[in-house]
């Protein structure tokens, strides 16, 4: 990878107002809080633990432990592909607005189109797994320390409210929230090191080395050990998410061109590395395989804790696990809200006028946050009736996330040495890298969408291809009915004073044509 410093020589709001927007959102991140949000999305402490049961029956240790090696591998050459485009685009349109750019004239407002949808779709999802996965977490303390029983109903009521409780902090506390970003890194680096030092001295016995490294378990009634290896890999690759933060929110970055990639490189790297020395306390420290899959608290890392450490020091280090999947899904609703705000700007959500408001005080888009909440809240009510709610919903972030994530690396490739990089580049093994990430993102897109359980009943069924097909149903037809007729092509207007979003250049648009755009509202 290349980092040619500022080669542009622009300012992060002329290099906006090129790419056809005018700065809206307060631009207060440093690098490092852009980093962070990132790092924090992905939270090792909660994907890694929210899906360790799933891990536990599919695949178990041996696929735990090396489903996150070749996994965060993968991962690592779909972010650096991620992190070019980025360089060269850094807005927080993301992901769509580098489809846009980076495809043939005459379909681009297309491609730009649906990849936006995919990414709305699994930005809401990842925000619905954080969240729930908290609120479980949450429940299994509460049923420790006040004997609180845990149901789906309650789970679902400890779901929306935490929702509304990083709602109410994105809407209210914009500076809390970026300084609790940066909190967040060092929570998560302190807290797995604490928890695994724990792990590793506490306890008397441990699991052996062919256990942590080679013990395969199958309790998902499939008969194929290659099926359930594959399968196994959602846990790792779920964790993996998220890190497309650090393009949505260049534009409150400061030197965006750089640090934008960064943080989405870093974040990879470093949370590749925090998970693995996670999953390997956690996994040696088992004093009981069955006895935490059947844990009462429904949530095994909750039982491997106590099992290890005793009641009092299990407790305790179950809240610092708590606190960081409230960071982290503090830190997707704000992410989330970015993309929908952005998508909104050019008129491609329902209702756009409202998701692209920006509060005069506080410079956020607030009804946008609402919208992120309420989303992912719709997401996790079916599991008050289906059981394997929770990884369909996974399932579901890392198909909407991952598509999107590479349609812009696929169109890059398309483009060949058109491409005018940015000042962060990955130079001759660009075009290497970027196929292996177009290759891996096809393999797990169709993966994720097969059944995760057998037999396949109503309340074992993986509704991720149901709800991927409805989006997409519906980004189809509003396409074609409607949107190509004026997604991303400008109309000329006059900036109203005081307008709580002021009408912003179409990326369609030459800047220089001095031509002042605002998407049509349908």
């Amino acid at each position: 990878m290349t980092d040619d410093g500022k080669a542009t020589g622009l300012s992060d709001e002329e290099r906006l107002a090129q790419l056809g927007y005018t700065q809206v959102l307060a631009r207060r991140m440093s690098a490092f809080s852009n980093y962070a949000v990132s790092f924090t999305i992905i939270s090792v402490l909660s994907g890694c633990l929210t899906l360790y049961l799933f891990g536990m029956n599919t695949g178990g240790p041996a696929v735990i432990t090396w489903g996150w090696v070749a996994v965060g591998l993968m991962t690592l050459f779909v972010g650096l592909s991620m992190a070019e485009i980025c360089s060269a685009y850094p807005t927080s349109a993301g992901l769509y607005f580098w489809a846009h750019r980076l495809a043939p004239p005459r379909s681009a407002a297309a491609w730009a189109w649906f990849t936006g949808w995919f990414n709305v779709l699994g930005q809401v999802a990842v925000t619905a797994g954080i969240d729930f996965g908290a609120a479980s977490f949450l429940g299994a303390y509460l049923n420790l320390q006040f004997d609180f029983e845990v149901t789906p109903g309650r789970t679902i009521l400890l779901f929306a409210g935490i929702l509304a409780l990083h709602g109410l902090l994105n809407t209210f506390g914009v500076r809390i929230v970026a300084l609790l970003n940066s909190v967040s890194v060092w929570w998560h680096v302190v807290g797995v090191a604490v928890i695994v030092g724990a792990l590793t001295f506490v306890p008397d016995d441990h699991q052996s080395a062919s256990f942590v490294f080679g013990e395969f378990v199958n309790n998902t009634g499939w008969g194929s050990g290659v099926y359930v290896v594959a399968l196994g890999l959602l846990m790792a690759q779920y964790t993996f998410t998220g890190y497309d933060a650090s393009a949505h929110m260049t534009e409150e970055t400061h030197d965006a061109s750089t640090a934008g990639p960064k943080g989405i490189v870093r974040s990879i790297w470093t949370s590749w590395i925090a998970g693995f020395v996670l999953l390997l306390g956690f996994t040696f420290a088992i004093q009981s395989y069955d006895g935490a899959l059947g844990s009462p608290t429904g949530a095994p890392p909750a039982q491997i804790l106590l099992d290890a450490l005793g009641a009092t020091a299990g407790k305790l280090l179950l809240l610092v696990v708590i606190g960081a999947q409230l960071f982290c899904g503090m830190a997707s609703v704000t992410a989330n809200s970015r993309m929908i705000y952005a998508f909104s700007r050019d008129g491609a959500l329902p209702f756009s006028h409202l998701w692209r408001s920006v509060s005069p005080r506080t410079r956020t888009p607030v009804a946008a946050v609402w919208l992120a909440a309420g989303g992912a809240l719709l997401l996790g009510l079916p599991y008050l009736i289906n059981v394997t709610a929770y990884a369909a919903v996974t399932s579901i972030a890392v198909i909407g996330l991952y598509i999107a994530y590479v349609i812009p690396t696929l169109l890059r490739l398309r483009k060949g040495d058109d491409f005018a990089h940015g000042p962060w580049h990955l130079g001759r093994w660009s075009r290497a890298i970027g196929v292996v990430s177009v290759i891996w993102v096809g393999v797990i897109t169709v993966l994720f969408m097969l059944p995760q359980v057998s037999p396949v009943t109503s309340e074992t069924f993986n509704y991720a291809p149901v709800a991927v097909l409805v989006v997409l149903g519906f980004a189809a037809v509003w396409w074609f009915a409607s949107a190509r007729h004026w997604f991303l092509k400008p109309t000329v207007t006059e900036t109203a004073p005081g307008s709580a979003a002021p009408p912003t250049t179409s990326p369609a648009t030459s800047p220089e044509a001095g031509v002042t755009a605002e998407p049509v509202d349908p």
